[in-house]
């Protein structure tokens, strides 16, 4: 444990460090493309808060302890990735949709503070998957409908594949034969996903690769958060190989690619979140450190934030969710976050 606080504190002063040696979002000034808004689009690991429904895991507590102090949507004990990519490009958080509909109905449109608008909706694919939400699709649907022209110009969109479509999939006995070949279907609809919100004026759009999801605790919890799942891990390779492929020839194309100017961009989440998990190999990092949860449930059948019908609560807490990677069996603590963004920034560096 002593060891793991050591190695996310010292991710998290790596992180402050290089924001001011270089001037974290005052790196904008030293680009021609500033982006003014951003657009969000995906899944939990960037929903910040769209999700009303208050028996939601992200409407309970412990949700939301070390940031804002309360429940606030966000699948965390904290901020999470959109947080931190907005500060980096020197903007406030972008409003969630929900709360920007709201805005839209009572002012018009009379909104153009804005920072932009986040429409992503936590257990969401880029199909649709068990959760009503609107899926990826959908969500570029309400941000052509309801976003103005003017307000895309010098904006950035993120957009979050977290694997929901993939857990969806084998949840409905999907076949293994098949499986290669959906994730193949997947990738499409993200390139066509990606392509048409280029296309409606977004000049820079970043999506992430998949995470090592054979490392969350969901899966490692049958090694008693030892051992990540190999398999897994494999089939989430060819994913971002495939993603990896598309974005370089996206990126070729012509018609969407500028002169000497990239359009598309990917945050290896996978690199990112192995490189904190097993930490450094020169320190002889060969084993993963960090997969135990801060948040759990006592038992299978509960999970983080569960309570009886007494309203006793049926998930153990960690003392200090800094010294944790992840929050829950799914997600990332605020730290862990801040941790990854710190290897992750260098790639909005050239925007």
């Amino acid at each position: 444990m002593e060891y793991s606080q050591k190695l996310l504190f010292s991710l998290f002063t790596v992180f402050l460090l290089s924001e001011q040696g270089s001037g974290g979002h005052n790196d904008n000034l030293l680009r021609e493309f500033q982006p003014k808004k951003l657009y969000v689009f995906g899944d939990s690991y960037v929903d910040t808060g769209n999700i009303g429904i208050s028996n939601f895991s992200s409407r309970k507590f412990p949700y939301g302890i070390t940031f804002p102090g309360k429940p606030s949507g966000r699948f965390s004990d904290g901020r999470v990735l959109t947080d931190y990519v907005a500060r980096y490009l020197g903007l406030k958080p972008p409003i969630p949709f929900r709360v920007f509909k709201d805005l839209k109905r009572r002012q018009g449109r009379k909104n153009k503070n804005i920072n932009g608008v986040n429409f992503a909706y936590g257990g969401t694919g880029v199909f649709n998957t068990s959760v009503s939400f609107p899926n990826m699709t959908t969500q570029i649907d309400l941000f052509h409908k309801f976003i103005d022209e003017t307000d895309i110009q010098s904006s950035i969109a993120l957009v979050s594949v977290s694997g929901n479509d993939y857990s969806f999939y084998l949840a409905r006995n999907g076949s293994l034969q098949g499986f290669k070949g959906f994730m193949i279907s997947v990738v499409d609809q993200i390139m066509w996903n990606l392509k048409r919100v280029h296309s409606l004026g977004v000049k820079k759009v970043v999506v992430t690769g998949l995470a090592p999801l054979g490392c969350l605790p969901h899966f490692t919890n049958s090694s008693s958060f030892t051992q990540c799942n190999s398999d897994i891990n494999s089939l989430v390779t060819f994913h971002n190989l495939l993603l990896n492929q598309s974005i370089s020839k996206l990126n070729n194309n012509n018609e969407t690619t500028t002169k000497n100017n990239t359009n598309f961009f990917i945050l290896d989440m996978y690199a990112s979140f192995m490189s904190i998990i097993f930490g450094n190999p020169k320190q002889g990092g060969e084993k993963p450190l960090l997969l135990k949860p801060c948040c759990f449930g006592v038992s299978d059948g509960f999970s983080c934030g569960s309570v009886d019908e007494k309203g006793n609560k049926k998930f153990s807490l960690c003392e200090d969710p800094k010294s944790a990677f992840f929050w829950d069996s799914f997600h990332p603590t605020q730290q862990g976050w801040f941790a990854a963004f710190s290897t992750l920034q260098s790639i909005l560096k050239n925007l």
